[in-house]
């Protein structure tokens, strides 16, 4: 494919809910343009976006994809998001680095919960929107329903373009309510259609429907405003450029009809992408920092600027190694060089860039302002990275991905491949911007935690049939943490003869409870000699490892000081061992006499969920011991704020896939420690005791 200029690019993100059919609309978008010989469908795996063999297995997008063609002069680049919840962020790098989307709405269904939130992050990146009501086609499917939806929740600036011809299995065409005529499209799915008179029975609705996009045009435009009140009407040319720049203004989200699986309105909306969309060069400039001085700097979408580019996915392949996707936003790149990471502060030597058709790959020997590619094999470069002329450098904010859900421990099914894991792991996050990869120091076990149980699901998946490691999560054990309520003293005294020199030492020690979050502290009040100075530090060294082991459960006490006020020592006995013993047997004393309890971790959760389930989630998060902090309505879903112990939460997303047909989600972060119940801490000593005893045996 020649290079374009900028002005002839478009960059359309595919954005909505999970099987509203967005990979099908690109599968027959290449189908139509040519680049593929048949019709590919996510039923049996012939998708050109959904190549990953989980997505083949599952029938789902779990990745972005990209791929292009090249339509009336234009080379379009599609990114093809997820948009089933568990992998939904991906759709917010995507938009990042989009000019436009095709939100993407079932004609059955209407809008759905994963429809609203990547509106929002199309709202936050300033994306201009075209709707395309897909599977019209479908038993049930219905226009004008969904169109009742669009307009709930976004208002009546979702207005139709196109009105369809038929409906359900009789779904045939379109109206092109801009040039007023009707395409009805072939019936062997080859995209072809044929223009014809509209028909009698449309008329009447199509004039209608005419006028209120006209009417809608000309309120987002002084000037046409004026035109339409004198002349009661505007021109083809007027009505064009009206609604382009109403469209890039995110002021009109013009609507389309399509039936993806039988191909129909793939041109229609091919047309639309052209005519209403901007190319890189009709959007802002793109903003950065200047790392020199930390300023605020620009970069106009122009091949005459110095290059720029961002990195906004990275694939992580066995085989071909590591593929960064790159957006260019000025300047031009070129294969076979060497360009500046100004993130990292590093030189990085590209290989051979390439574009993208799902996984195949078409070498390009430059990519110009405004363009996207892949390069293989960057050795320091990960995503969220900017490369940038070094005498003009810029770093472009990164993507913000929301926070993990949910957390479990992974371990090796077979011993010894602990490493592997670990390495495994690392590729798969370095694609992977949700998961995190952690360590417990209490626990000691691996965690991995991402967004759902799906998503960890497709990881371990992934680790197999990528990697070679096969693993198994299980649920992560709950940092509890003891601590004491009353403040005590007591004496540790450690003597030991055993012929010669024996072992001496004696402390006394006050201990009492601290706030909450203080973790531990030590004072040192001894005046004169009764502790050698050298021998005070492994007192404190006693109780910092006894402290680990508590006395009730045994997980690490907390939120206490230590006062070491006096003890004794002998002159030949004595030893930094013995203080440290001494040291030990002190603080144990004293948490027998200190009321110890147990604390829990307590998390902030958020939960999303549509209006008729609210009442099943709340008495739910009462159930576990919830306190709801806060509510609030986020178009035709609620948001929940509350406060949750962690132990209440471990299987909390299984149970809100049940409540809710998975059209809810949830997030959650640590807040604070708090005392257990006592009636739950029996039952957690318990099964202590018993594992310590399943241990020793």
């Amino acid at each position: 494919m020649k290079v374009q200029n900028t002005a002839d690019i478009r960059n359309i993100a595919l954005i909505g809910h999970g099987g509203a059919g967005k990979t099908s609309l690109v599968s027959a978008f290449l189908f139509s343009m040519g680049i593929v010989n048949r019709l590919g469908k996510t039923a049996d795996g012939t998708a050109i976006t959904d190549f990953d063999e989980e997505e083949i297995e599952r029938q789902i997008s779990i990745n972005t994809a990209i791929c292009y063609c090249e339509y009336k002069k234009k080379k379009l680049n599609f990114i093809d998001t997820p948009g089933y919840a568990n992998f939904i962020a991906e759709a917010r790098g995507a938009l990042k680095v989009a000019d436009g989307a095709l939100m993407v709405v079932c004609g059955v269904s209407g809008v759905e919960v994963q429809t609203e939130r990547t509106w929002k992050y199309a709202e936050e990146f300033g994306i201009p929107i075209v709707f395309v009501i897909n599977k019209l086609d479908r038993e049930r499917g219905n226009f004008e329903r969904a169109i009742e939806s669009l307009h709930k929740i976004f208002g009546r600036t979702a207005i139709p373009i196109q009105i369809p011809i038929g409906t359900e299995s009789e779904f045939r065409g379109v109206i092109d309510l801009i040039n007023m005529k009707a395409l009805h499209f072939e019936s062997d799915a080859s995209g072809k259609c044929n223009e014809l008179e509209i028909p009698d029975r449309l008329k009447e609705e199509a004039r209608t429907m005419k006028d209120q996009l006209v009417e809608l045009i000309a309120e987002n435009d002084d000037r046409l405003m004026e035109t339409f009140f004198e002349k009661g009407e505007l021109t083809l040319d007027e009505i064009t450029s009206g609604l382009k720049q109403a469209v890039i203004q995110r002021r009109i989200f013009p609507v389309c009809c399509a039936s993806a699986s039988r191909n129909i309105g793939t041109g229609p909306i091919l047309d639309a992408i052209i005519n209403f969309m901007p190319s890189p060069g009709e959007r802002e400039d793109v903003t950065g920092i200047n790392p020199k001085d930390k300023s605020e700097i620009a970069r106009k979408p122009s091949k005459e600027e110095p290059y720029s580019a961002f990195v906004f996915k990275t694939i992580a392949d066995p085989y071909a190694g590591k593929i960064s996707l790159i957006r260019v936003y000025s300047g031009t790149i070129r294969s076979d060089s060497t360009v500046y990471n100004a993130s990292r502060e590093i030189n990085e030597r590209l290989g051979g860039l390439s574009f993208l058709q799902g996984k195949n790959q078409t070498p390009a020997e430059e990519v110009i302002a405004g363009d996207i590619a892949a390069v293989a094999k960057l050795k320091e470069t990960k995503t969220g990275d900017t490369f940038s002329d070094k005498d003009n450098p810029i770093i472009i904010k990164p993507v913000l991905f929301p926070e993990p859900a949910i957390s479990f421990a992974i371990e090796p099914k077979a011993k010894g491949d602990e490493d592997k894991i670990s390495i495994a792991l690392q590729k798969i996050a370095e694609e992977d911007q949700i998961l995190r990869i952690n360590r417990d120091q209490q626990t000691n076990e691996l965690l991995v935690s991402g967004s759902g149980m799906a998503h960890l699901e497709v990881v371990v998946s992934k680790m197999k049939k990528k990697f070679g490691v096969d693993a198994i999560l299980k649920q992560p054990k709950v940092p509890y943490r003891e601590t004491i309520k009353k403040k005590v003293e007591a004496q540790g005294k450690y003597k030991k003869q055993t012929g010669g020199r024996g072992q001496y030492g004696d402390c006394k020690i006050i201990m009492e409870p601290l706030p909450r979050g203080s973790n531990f502290e030590f004072i040192d009040k001894i005046f004169g000699g009764a502790i050698p100075q050298n021998f005070r530090p492994a007192v404190e060294k006693g109780i910092q490892e006894a402290r680990q082991q508590g006395l009730l459960a045994g997980y690490p006490v907390v939120d206490f000081r230590v006062t070491l006020v006096d003890g004794s020592y002998h002159v030949v006995d004595s030893s930094e061992l013995a203080f440290k013993i001494a040291g030990s047997m002190a603080f144990k004393k004293a948490m027998e006499e200190a009321s110890p309890t147990i604390l829990e971790p307590i998390m902030n959760v958020e939960i999303i969920t549509p209006d008729e389930y609210m009442g099943d989630i709340m008495g739910d998060l009462n159930s576990r011991r919830g306190k709801v902090s806060g509510m609030d309505s986020q178009g035709s879903a609620q948001v929940i704020k509350a406060q949750v112990p962690m132990s209440e939460m471990l299987t909390y997303a299984t149970t809100l896939k049940s409540i809710t047909g998975d059209r809810g989600s949830y997030s959650m972060e640590f807040s604070h420690y708090d005392e257990v119940p006592a009636h739950i801490q029996q039952k957690i000593i318990s099964q202590a005791k018993i594992s310590k005893e399943e241990k020793e045996e």
